[in-house]
C-alpha cells in the first residue's frame, strides 16, 4: 500500500518519531546525544520551528514541534541527514541508520499539547532508562530536564508550558512536575499516536458516531474536517519551488541537460535523474502522482517505478537530498 502523503505546513503541532533501522541503536555515547541536540537547537533557532518537548532514547528520538517557516520535511531531512554523517564518521560505519521515513502526527493543540509533552517526556522513564521520577529530572536528554531547571536549552519552549500551569515559574514548575507524575501509571498511550478520536473510542460506540478520522492527524472530527477541507491539502501542498525550478537544480547537480531528463531516455544516469525528481517532487515537497507523470511524459506506472529508484538512490546517496538545499 502506498504511503499517505504528508500533512506538512507551517504553523502545524507535529509529533515526530524517528526510529534506527532494524531496532539498532542511533546513538552510542553522550557524545552522539550531544551532537544531535546541538544540530536540532541550530536548526531551532535558524528556522524559527518551535519546539514544546522532545526525548532521545537508545534507538528511537520523539520530537514535538511546530515549524513555523517551510515544512516539517525539510527541517527533518537537514537533521536527519547530517546527524548521520555524523554517526557514520564517527563510528567508521556506511549504510542506512534510520528506518525508512520518520513517522510524522499533526496534532491538534488542544487538548493534546500536555498531554503529548507528559507522553514525550515519560519515553526514558518507560523504556528503562531511569528508575524513578527524580530519575527523569535529571535525565539530560529529555525536554523535562529543561523544564525542571536541570538542562539548559533556550531554544526549548517553556513559558507555553508553565503558563498552562501557573504565573510563576517555580509555581508552575511544581504542578508540571506533578502532571508528570501523574501520568507514570497510564502506560503506552495508543490513543495518541494518531487516527483521529477512532482509537480512543469504545468498540461499542456505534461508527456513525466517530466523526472523521484520519490516520496522520490526532485530533477531533471537527479538526480533521477543517484539516482535509483546507485547499493546501485538499490539492496538494504548495511546493516552496516549482517543478521547473526543481527540474533546473537536479540537472545542474548532476550535471545534465533538462530536456534530458523529461525525454524518455534510457541511459542510467538520465533514469536515475527521472527517479530522483520523482522522489523529491513527491516525497518532499508533495507534489501529486499525476503531476509528476504529466511533467516527466510518465504513466502511473512508470511514476511508481521512477519514485522506488529515486528512493534506492537517495538512500545510497543521501548527500543527493542536498539538492533541495
Amino acid at each position: 500500500m502506498p504511503r499517505s502523503a504528508r500533512l506538512d505546513m507551517p504553523d502545524l503541532l507535529q509529533h515526530v518519531i524517528v526510529r534506527g533501522i532494524e531496532k539498532r541503536n542511533i546513538f552510542l555515547k553522550d557524545e552522539d546525544r550531544e551532537f544531535f541536540v546541538g544540530r536540532l537547537s541550530a536548526l531551532l533557532q535558524e528556522t524559527e520551528a518551535l519546539c514544546f518537548a522532545w526525548a532521545l532514547l537508545s534507538n528511537h528520538v520523539h520530537l514535538l514541534i511546530m515549524p513555523t517557516q517551510g515544512t516539517l520535511a525539510r527541517f527533518m531531512r537537514r537533521l536527519l541527514t547530517s546527524y548521520a554523517a555524523y554517526f557514520n564518521r564517527e563510528h567508521n560505519r556506511t549504510g542506512h541508520l534510520f528506518q525508512n521515513r520518520y513517522k510524522s502526527i499533526v496534532c491538534e493543540e488542544e487538548p493534546y499539547l500536555l498531554e503529548l509533552v507528559r507522553y514525550i517526556h515519560l519515553n526514558p522513564l518507560r523504556a528503562g532508562l531511569v528508575n524513578d521520577l527524580s530519575g527523569l529530572d535529571s535525565y539530560p536528554w529529555s525536554g523535562h530536564a529543561v523544564l525542571m531547571g536541570k538542562r539548559r536549552l533556550d531554544v526549548q519552549e517553556q513559558k507555553e508550558i508553565f503558563s498552562r500551569f501557573g504565573n510563576k515559574v517555580q509555581k508552575a514548575r511544581s504542578s508540571y512536575r506533578q502532571f508528570i507524575a501523574d501520568g507514570m501509571k497510564a502506560g503506552r498511550r495508543n490513543e495518541l499516536v494518531g487516527g483521529g478520536l477512532k482509537r480512543s473510542l469504545s468498540k461499542n460506540v456505534e461508527e456513525k458516531e466517530w466523526g472523521s478520522f484520519d490516520e496522520r492527524i490526532l485530533g477531533s472530527g471537527e479538526f480533521v474536517d477543517s484539516l482535509q477541507q483546507h485547499e493546501l491539502l485538499r490539492d496538494r501542498i504548495i511546493s516552496p519551488i516549482s517543478f521547473s525550478a526543481l527540474l533546473s537544480r537536479v540537472a545542474a547537480f548532476l550535471d545534465l541537460p533538462v530536456e534530458a531528463i523529461v525525454r524518455h531516455g534510457k541511459a542510467k544516469p538520465v533514469s536515475e535523474a527521472r527517479g530522483l525528481v520523482a522522489y523529491l517532487a513527491i516525497r518532499e515537497l508533495g507534489f501529486k502522482g499525476i503531476e509528476v507523470g504529466k511533467e516527466l511524459h510518465l504513466t502511473s506506472s512508470g511514476v511508481s517505478l521512477a519514485l522506488r529508484r529515486g528512493e534506492l538512490l537517495i538512500r545510497c546517496k543521501p548527500e543527493l537530498s542536498k539538492v533541495l538545499g
